[in-house]
């Protein structure tokens, strides 16, 4: 009776040691709250961190400036190379591993095949995650699964890593959006270094890539900052394929022209490592340089002709230098080595131009999207790639030199039949309606046909209009604006029906909460 008389006088409505905590579990919970988060945590963590001077901000968007341009360029360049690097070493490869040359030449094969593989999957999530985080984790773990590469002696497991690593290096492809084409790989091996040695460079180089990346790449935001469902995202670039004819000529020519790019380089090694030439690696390797006296005649070709023609002029340009040289190359370079000098510049050039041309005519297809058709294309010109290597190492093989560059004569004639299969006003799949006009009918679009909207990191005209989505509560729609809609930019459409509501709407709202741009701005 006193027990419960003094219970109630302590207010309590329970038995006196109901409620309380009980000095075990307040240990645990203790424990739990001081509990270190697991390794993948704080890996994650760190990586998604970003610098201040780093993160996106609407109203002031990142400068894409020239350091930054050769950041970027830095970045793809080397990463890409690790498709490259076993070419100039196939020789030596096979003599490590104690293989025959067509079983070493499968390690191309292969790397392009996972590349293939990284292009189809991994590259549409472009549209959907933020770029930063998701380019340092391609290259961190590309970088970390490289050392086997580095160590192993087995050629299945370098087969493997192989693979692995190419499904990994798309980097790139995340980052064309913003800095366009990347020069082409070097690789050259000393004739008293070991293989290993070109792999251990290519590790630490893409440390290094990750660190600069990490401390000085832009956080900036996704163009479908929505969401998107991952499957439904795969099957709109099939679904793009049947809506854009451009793109699938786009597409079937890249798979035709990039084929004579492997076929070419995976067989010149096995061409001067033998007879008459008995090059050294070092020597092979070097032929790489000559691909990059093509790289300076890009920004004046692009000036003079791809800026002022359609683009499908400056394809079929590209295809008519890669033939000359091809065609040169192969029935020329079994008895002097000017025959591969010259096809190594001709289709270089040929093909950069014609790479370049391509990109410019499916620009505009659908800019929220823009990664889901270079998806598309980069699928289209490395399956290319794919069969050029295999078909270029059984021709060899089987029939030498001559026998692999006659496929490659070929597929620039295939390529050669797209290009005059639909004309660059055609609407339709097939034919040459519009005319036979090559000159831009707006000099400011990529196509030639008209102008795009502004990508998503480019400052906008005026700052009154982020004022206005901010004031409008419409950040999120803000930003699939600054992306554009089906390749026009949403401030300046035309207005009429309910598009003219909202746009008056918005345009009161400007006049409200902002200074109104001057006409200058305006244009």
């Amino acid at each position: 009776m006193m027990a419960d008389e003094k219970h109630a006088a302590n207010g309590a409505a329970t038995p006196p040691d109901e409620g309380r905590t009980s000095p075990s579990t307040t240990s645990l919970e203790e424990q739990k709250s001081t509990k270190q988060p697991s390794i993948w945590r704080r890996a994650h963590e760190i990586i998604t961190w970003t610098p201040p001077r780093c993160r996106w901000d609407p109203q002031k968007p990142p400068v894409f400036s020239m350091p930054l341009n050769v950041l970027f360029g830095f970045a793809g360049g080397f990463t890409v190379a690790n498709l490259y690097y076993n070419h100039p070493i196939l020789n030596i490869l096979a003599d490590e591993f104690n293989v025959p040359y067509e079983k070493v030449s499968q390690i191309p094969t292969v790397m392009q095949a996972g590349y293939a593989v990284g292009l189809l999957f991994l590259c549409p999530l472009g549209d959907l995650l933020k770029r930063r985080a998701f380019v340092c984790s391609l290259v961190l773990f590309t970088a970390t699964m490289w050392i086997g590469l580095c160590i192993t002696s087995s050629l299945p497991v370098f087969t493997a890593i192989s693979f692995i690593t190419a499904v990994t290096t798309v980097t790139p492809q995340l980052m064309l959006p913003l800095v366009g084409d990347l020069a082409p790989p070097i690789a050259a091996l000393p004739p008293s270094q070991s293989w290993r040695n070109v792999y251990w460079f290519s590790l630490g180089v893409q440390y290094v890539i990750f660190a600069l990346l990490w401390l000085f790449m832009p956080d900036y935001p996704s163009t479908n900052p929505g969401g998107l469902n991952y499957f439904k995202m795969l099957w709109s670039i099939l679904v793009m394929l049947t809506k854009h004819p451009v793109l699938v000529q786009a597409c079937i020519i890249g798979f035709f022209t990039t084929s004579t790019f492997t076929c070419f380089w995976t067989t010149l090694t096995f061409l001067l490592a033998g007879e008459p030439y008995n090059y050294s690696p070092l020597v092979i390797g070097l032929f790489a340089l000559i691909g990059i006296a093509s790289m300076f005649l890009g920004p004046v070709y692009a000036r003079v002709v791809i800026d002022r023609f359609v683009p499908l002029f400056s394809v079929i340009l590209g295809e008519g230098i890669c033939l000359i040289g091809v065609v040169i190359g192969t029935y020329t370079g079994s008895f002097t080595v000017a025959g591969p000098v010259i096809q190594a510049f001709f289709n270089d050039l040929g093909l950069q131009t014609s790479q370049i041309a391509n990109r410019s005519a499916i620009y505009a297809i659908e800019p929220k999207a823009r990664n889901r058709v270079n998806t598309a294309f980069m699928v289209a010109t490395f399956c290319g790639q794919l069969v050029g290597t295999a078909a270029g190492n059984h021709l060899y093989a089987r029939g030498g030199w001559i026998a692999s560059g006659s496929y490659s004569v070929g597929s620039i004639g295939c390529a050669l039949v797209v290009c005059a299969a639909r004309g660059p006003w055609e609407p339709g799949w097939i034919g040459w309606g519009g005319g036979w006009n090559i000159k831009k009918k707006d000099a400011n679009s990529a196509d030639g046909k008209t102008a795009e909207a502004a990508s998503h990191m480019a400052a906008r005209p005026a700052a009154d209009v982020e004022q206005a989505k901010v004031n409008a509560g419409t950040a999120d729609d803000g930003l699939e604006e600054l992306a554009g809609e089906d390749g026009e930019n949403v401030m300046r459409k035309t207005r009429h029906g309910a598009d003219e509501k909202k746009a008056s709407a918005l345009d009161d709202t400007v006049t409200e909460d902002a200074p109104r741009p001057s006409a200058a701005t305006r244009s």
